[in-house]
């Protein structure tokens, strides 16, 4: 019994670690998550299982709330008046930007899963937003970005990116991808695409997770408690690292290396299963 739940629980940790860092590069994390759960199975019902690999995101959006939290708090004593309305700024912008997958969401969460959680479906989106990856940062090459912080992020531009974050609800998709993309596109910064990211992430993962909790209810057993909590927490500890190694990376890097991997994960899975 005690081997089973070690099992178990080397198995949440590994899946963790995988989230961590799959969740904040525009690699996408389900698509790594169907690759991976073929070696590497929950002994677990599939209503927790389906349950899990949302509700263990929860882990990884508390790393961007541990890091972000002076600038994404407007009751900080330490802030100006005028330092707490920007932040509330960020916020406005961050609700505006979630409404639309929200709404989508939520209106086709199940119809969704049904008839795209498929890892047909996860290897074209991750080839087809690689080559994407690859033109837009070609494009960009000798373009200047015009939005550079948050002050000159628009409404109407923040709205614009969460249009493209309802693009993420397609398994494969990567939600960081959609919305880095989409702000990239619209004249963003690179680094500025990456905490819009990262900040948006935070009510979309929080709902999402309530809405799998709500679903599977909160009757656990102690070894998928253990499970859960244990992925979890090697999600946030993992992802306190990818986000500090993304924001450096991009200083001096643009995306494409990200749009090669995924093309290359993409094809990857497609003759695993071919071949399977």
């Amino acid at each position: 019994m005690k081997y089973m739940l070690s099992v178990e629980l080397f198995k949440a940790f590994f899946l963790g670690v995988v989230e961590g860092i799959t969740e904040w590069l525009p690699i996408s994390s389900t698509g790594h998550m169907i690759l991976v759960e073929e070696f590497i199975r929950l002994s677990a019902s599939a209503a927790f299982k389906e349950m899990f690999f949302v509700v263990i995101q929860l882990g990884a959006i508390m790393a961007v709330v541990l890091l972000y939290f002076n600038k994404l708090n407007p009751f900080s004593a330490s802030k100006s008046r005028q330092e707490k309305l920007d932040t509330m700024g960020i916020w406005y912008k961050v609700i505006v930007g979630v409404l639309p997958a929200a709404v989508i969401g939520l209106l086709f969460d199940d119809w969704l899963n049904e008839h795209l959680y498929n890892y047909w479906t996860v290897a074209l989106m991750l080839i087809l937003y690689g080559v994407l990856f690859i033109i837009i940062e070609d494009r960009n090459k000798n373009r200047a970005s015009t939005i550079r912080d948050f002050s000159q992020l628009s409404y109407g531009t923040a709205f614009q990116i969460g249009v493209f974050q309802v693009l993420s609800l397609i398994p494969g998709t990567s939600r960081s991808g959609a919305t880095i993309l989409g702000a990239i596109i619209l004249g963003a910064s690179r680094h500025l695409a990456a905490e819009y990211s990262f900040f948006l992430s935070i009510p979309v993962m929080f709902g999402a997770s309530a809405l799998k909790l709500i679903k599977f209810g909160f009757s656990f057993t102690r070894t998928e408690m253990a499970v859960l909590l244990v992925g979890m927490i090697t999600a946030f500890l993992v992802s306190i690292w990818a986000i500090r190694f993304l924001l450096v990376y991009i200083r001096n890097n643009d995306f494409k290396a990200f749009g090669w991997y995924r093309i290359f994960l993409g094809l990857a899975l497609i003759g695993y299963f071919l071949a399977r």
